[in-house]
């Protein structure tokens, strides 16, 4: 008996369109720092690697304005900042045993897989933009961030410190903070949150914790729109057979750049601790 011509056949289900429109629609989702940033696709299909983008430069930090005086105005200055274009991979191998067997669903975990590892690779990125993070919008601890250290810091917003703001931090961080008597928990801000996940409030700023902020020790206060991330082109999947061990390779790719698009509205806290506990004084 021949295969009749709506039978599904292994070429079918390795599909590199069906593959990258299932990781597209879903890739922004799993960015988990997305809601902070500028999603812009205006690049896509346009020629050229390198490209010229708008930054603006801090206004200076708020000042004590006497009683009848005026509050001094500062100009916002917009320049530019040039950014290339750079390209995010994964792939994986499925033989043709694991895809036949009918145990799980082999394809459906390697597209979620590949989803998740060109995210956090992104969130990676976003992290290592905020890092960059100039001075004048920095606020050293003496130890982990605590409460006071996120009222003191928010006065560099100046004039905007009120409106939705996002503290990203480390689970050990997060364990100070939620001890502190400023502290709201996420169950009485649900129909607030900008980011999902986030475990709580203080001083007006949602609180995610993220495992990638244990190493470098520090903390952000993010406004959304304060990063842009431009994407270059969509999810490209492609697939290939080794005809020998008899196996599908998925590979996929992302091309974008990101990029720090007002710094105004972000401020790192760096922490000092040396010790395990996190009760160090750098000393």
């Amino acid at each position: 008996m021949s295969i009749g011509i709506n039978a599904t056949k292994l070429n079918d289900l390795f599909n590199p369109q069906v593959i990258g429109d299932m990781i597209n629609t879903k890739l922004v989702d799993a960015i988990k720092f997305s809601p902070l940033c500028r999603i812009d696709n205006t690049l896509v299909g346009r020629p050229g690697s390198t490209i010229t983008l708008p930054s603006f430069a801090y206004i200076g930090d708020a000042t004590t304005v006497p009683e009848g005086e005026d509050i001094p105005l500062s100009k916002l200055i917009a320049s530019t900042v040039e950014a290339t274009i750079y390209k995010v991979g994964k792939g994986v191998q499925i033989t043709d045993e694991a895809v036949l067997s009918g145990y799980g669903d082999p394809l459906g975990e390697a597209v979620k897989q590949i989803r998740i590892a060109i995210a956090s690779k992104i969130d990676n990125d976003i992290l290592t933009i905020l890092s960059g993070i100039g001075a004048n919008m920095t606020h050293p601890c003496a130890g982990r961030v605590t409460a006071d250290d996120i009222a003191d810091a928010l006065v560099k917003f100046g004039e905007d410190i009120e409106g939705e703001k996002v503290l990203l931090c480390s689970p050990e961080t997060y364990a100070g903070l939620r001890k502190a008597d400023e502290w709201c928990p996420a169950s009485e801000i649900a129909a607030q949150l900008i980011i999902r996940g986030a475990v709580g409030m203080i001083h007006g700023c949602q609180v995610v914790i993220s495992n990638k902020l244990s190493a470098p020790k520090t903390a952000y206060i993010v406004k959304p729109g304060a990063l842009a991330l431009y994407m270059k082109r969509d999810i490209l999947v492609e697939t290939d057979r080794d005809i020998i061990c008899k196996a599908t390779v998925i590979t996929a790719d992302k091309h974008f750049v990101g990029y720090l698009y007002d710094a105004s509205k972000a401020i790192k806290l760096t922490e000092n601790v040396t010790t395990g506990n996190g009760t160090g004084n750098g000393s």
